[in-house]
């Protein structure tokens, strides 16, 4: 036996021991809860045959016999609030063998090369990750949306692997493959009866207590159930460093399992797992947030990863080795329909970063990337650049246009900034406002995926996919905390400098793929703007800002066309 073998068999053997141990637990908590029934068996037998008789005996029978039934009873409720519980499942884009049969025969053939039983369907995630998940437990074969569950994703007992989509984009076929081995070995310990069990009890218990917290119960129904998540999340912290100690074996056992295939490519595809990472984060971050904070919600974020990491390939010198990689086969190609795959994602992402609506709308429409600059850029300058002037109407500042005294001008906002008191009096009360206005307008805004639209608080229809999801607020994973008032004013003095450029010196809106929305002078991007925008914000000095606007050619003094 190999050194691999035998590491993988430790492994294997450490799980076990810690799957056994969480079943000990269940059974302990099975064994207390029965202890007073057992009593009160013995304590009657025993005067069945004569013995224990007298009245006081027969006080602690019966009395014996009462706390023996209540806690019965109180068993059966936290067994059945256990049972009945469903337990999270993680949102994903669900993959039919017939929408992807390359990719269904990548993963069963890396099953049989591993030994191990396939996984019963795939899945996409909008993030980089993968994993497997059991999907079998009975509650998510029942109650809402149980008629969309039915397919191919809950067809057999194997978990579901769920790939990042990212991935599927960004990585070669063999690069794919050797990623995913590790995590489809896992399916062998998964199969293990002792070990599913100890994850269906730990995930019975982590389902009661989510249950037990959600909102909208009353008194009548939300005691029992808040009682149980009391006694789950007893048993709970019983389990959890048992719990942890043996999905860390499982996977050093599938990790030990897997290096029999592609171990060598799998070096080089972990870097381009990390790669992936930050070139997807950059576009949710600076490209995607943008376009969702103005209803819109790109249709190729996967596509568009892609397009990142090639520039930054193209900028960072030490990255470019990964660009020669795309004349090789993407593993997009596995899919039958790559296209509607990656909008699907895109809009799973949408709902998960952001709390978009489950569907398309007047008020949230998909965007090309040939559109975004018009469609996101340009109206998100625009918005802005309209609100810092609405702020400044509410404080009382002139407008300042020799031509016309009500149009809006550069002008305007760059003499209040620097004009006397410094920027500790008028730049803070300009901040304060437009934080204040940024917070109404969100405030009064529609809700992404209210109960109209299967949201946060919906109750759950019964055709309604994103029931799937459970009744967790969304977003489930925000991108950014909220922006303080200073940032804001910077962004919107910034958006009026782009906006008056565009209307003034023939400037453009364009997009940048690591840094989002993007101001083209001649065709070439203008990423100077930053310091000389913030020197006029925090300090009041209006001179870097003015040279700045002398060398491209804007005219301060001119109007600018608001939405």
């Amino acid at each position: 036996m190999s050194g691999t073998d035998v590491g993988e068999e430790l492994g294997a053997r450490a799980a076990q021991a810690r799957a056994l141990a969480l079943l000990r637990i269940r059974s302990r908590a099975l064994a207390v809860a029965i202890l007073p029934a057992a009593v009160a068996v013995v304590l009657f037998a025993a005067d069945a045959q004569g013995h224990l008789a007298g009245p006081a005996w027969d006080a602690v029978r019966w009395t014996v016999l009462g706390i023996a039934v209540v806690v019965l009873l109180v068993t059966v409720l936290v067994a059945v609030s256990v049972a009945r519980a469903r337990p999270a499942m993680s949102p994903t884009v669900p993959v039919p063998e017939e929408g992807a049969p390359d990719l269904y025969r990548l993963v069963r053939d890396l099953a049989d090369r591993l030994d191990v039983p396939a996984p019963s369907a795939v899945a996409l995630t909008p993030d980089c990750d993968s994993w497997l998940e059991d999907r079998t437990h009975r509650a998510l074969r029942k109650g809402p949306g149980a008629a969309l569950r039915k397919g191919p994703e809950l067809a057999g007992t194997a978990p579901v692997l769920v790939i990042g989509s990212p991935f599927l984009w960004w990585m070669r076929v063999a690069e794919l493959r050797a990623v995913l081995a590790p995590v489809v070995a896992g399916t062998g310990p998964s199969a293990h009866p002792d070990i599913a069990a100890a994850r269906r009890f730990v995930r019975g218990l982590d389902a009661a207590i989510a249950d037990a917290a959600a909102p909208g119960r009353g008194p009548v129904r939300g005691a029992p159930l808040a009682f149980a998540g009391w006694v789950a999340r007893l048993l709970l912290r019983a389990c959890r460093g048992h719990a942890a100690e043996m999905e860390r074996c499982v996977a050093a056992a599938a990790s030990m399992r897997a290096q029999t295939v592609d171990y060598g490519l799998r070096i080089a595809a972990q870097e381009q797992v990390g790669l992936a990472y930050a070139g997807w984060d950059r576009l949710l971050t600076r490209v995607a947030l943008p376009a969702w904070r103005m209803g819109r919600w790109p249709s190729r974020l996967d596509a568009g990863v892609v397009s990142a990491l090639t520039e930054l390939s193209r900028r960072d010198r030490l990255a470019d080795g990964f660009a020669l990689r795309l004349g090789e086969r993407p593993a997009c190609d596995l899919l039958e329909e790559p296209g509607a795959a990656d909008e699907a994602a895109s809009l799973l992402a949408a709902r998960l970063f952001h709390g978009g609506p489950a569907e398309s709308g007047p008020d949230w429409a998909p965007v090309d990337w040939q559109q975004y600059p018009d469609e996101v850029v340009d109206r998100k300058w625009r918005s802005e650049a309209a609100r810092l002037h609405r702020v400044l109407d509410t404080l009382g500042v002139p407008r300042v246009s020799a031509a016309d005294p009500a149009v809006p001008t550069l002008a305007r906002v760059m003499e209040h900034l620097s004009g006397p008191g410094g920027p500790g009096g008028p730049g803070e009360a300009l901040a304060a406002g437009i934080g204040a206005a940024v917070a109404r307008e969100e405030a009064g805004a529609p809700v992404h995926g209210g109960p109209e639209q299967g949201g946060p608080g919906h109750g759950g229809a019964a055709d309604d996919p994103l029931d799937l999801w459970g009744p967790g607020p969304l977003p489930l994973f925000p991108l950014q905390p909220p922006r303080t008032g200073t940032e804001l004013l910077a962004d919107h003095v910034a958006a009026m400098v782009c906006c008056a450029a565009v209307d003034t010196a023939g400037a453009a809106p364009g997009l940048d793929w690591l840094d989002g929305p993007a101001l083209l002078v001649g065709g070439e991007r203008r990423a100077d703007l930053a310091a000389p925008v913030l020197s006029l914000v925090e300090d009041g000095d209006p001179d870097p800002l003015l040279n700045w606007l002398a060398e491209v050619g804007v005219r301060s003094d001119k109007p600018v066309r608001l939405v």
